[in-house]
C-alpha cells in the first residue's frame, strides 16, 4: 500500500505508518485487526473539535441552533465528501478491492474518514487533527450559516409540536450479507401509517424513513 502518496493528500506525515494502515482496513478483510476502534475514537474527536468551532464562530447562537449546524457537518454524508475528496477509495483495503476498487460502498468510505481522524489524534495530537478537520471541513463550516435540517430532525420537530410526543421507529429486518447489511425500519407518528425505509445502517433507513413519511404528510 502507497501510503506516502495518502500523507501527501493528507498533509501529515506519520509517525507509526502501521497505524494509518490500520485506519484503511476494513473488517470484512481482516475481523480482528481492522479499523472499527479508530472509527469509534475518530467519531468522538471530530465532533469534539467541530462542537468547540461552532461555539468560537456563533458565540450567541442558543443550543438548538448550534444543534442543527452541528448535525449537517457531522455526518456520514459529510465525511463521504471529505473522503471522496481524499480519493479514499484507492487505498481503502476491504475484501472486494481487487475487483472492485472504484465501488467501495458510501458506508464504508464515510466510517473510514472517521477512522483516519482517530489514527491522525492518536498518532500526532490533539492541535494537529484540529487543524486538519478545521482546514477539510472549512468549506461546509463557512456554509453552516444556511443550515439544513435533516429528515429525522424535522419529522421529530414536527411531531413534538403537534402532538407533544416523538415519532416512533421500528427496525423490521436486515437482509443481505453480515458484512454490508441492509436494514428495514419503519417510523410513525400519531395519525400517520407506518412508512418504512432502507440503508445501509439504521440511521440512514430512520432518515430514509423519515423522508418519506414528511413526503407522504406533503412537509417537504
Amino acid at each position: 500500500m502507497n501510503l506516502s502518496q495518502l500523507e501527501k493528500k493528507l498533509k501529515i506525515k506519520f509517525k507509526d505508518k502501521k497505524l494509518l494502515e490500520k485506519s484503511l482496513i476494513h473488517k470484512s478483510l481482516d475481523p480482528i485487526n481492522n479499523n472499527e476502534k479508530l472509527e469509534f475514537l475518530g467519531d468522538r474527536v471530530l465532533g469534539f473539535i467541530i462542537s468547540k468551532k461552532l461555539i468560537d464562530i456563533y458565540p450567541d447562537e442558543n443550543e438548538g441552533s448550534l444543534d442543527k449546524k452541528f448535525a449537517s457537518l457531522v455526518n456520514k454524508n459529510r465525511c463521504l465528501d471529505i473522503a471522496n475528496k481524499l480519493e479514499l477509495f484507492n487505498y481503502i483495503k476491504t475484501n472486494t478491492n481487487k475487483t472492485n476498487k472504484y465501488k467501495i460502498e458510501n458506508k464504508i468510505l464515510s466510517d473510514t474518514c472517521e477512522s483516519i481522524v482517530g489514527a491522525i489524534f492518536l498518532d500526532q495530537g490533539i492541535k494537529v487533527v484540529e487543524s486538519f478537520i478545521l482546514n477539510m471541513w472549512n468549506d461546509f463550516i463557512v456554509n453552516t450559516k444556511e443550515t439544513i435540517i435533516d429528515s429525522k430532525t424535522k419529522l421529530q420537530e414536527f411531531s413534538l409540536k403537534k402532538f407533544k410526543i416523538l415519532p416512533k421507529y421500528k427496525l423490521i429486518k436486515t437482509k443481505g450479507l453480515k458484512h454490508k447489511p441492509i436494514f428495514h425500519v419503519q417510523v410513525k407518528i400519531k395519525t400517520s401509517q407506518a412508512i418504512e425505509g432502507i440503508g445501509n445502517s439504521k440511521k440512514l433507513a430512520e432518515q430514509d424513513a423519515a423522508t418519506s413519511l414528511l413526503k407522504k404528510l406533503k412537509l417537504i
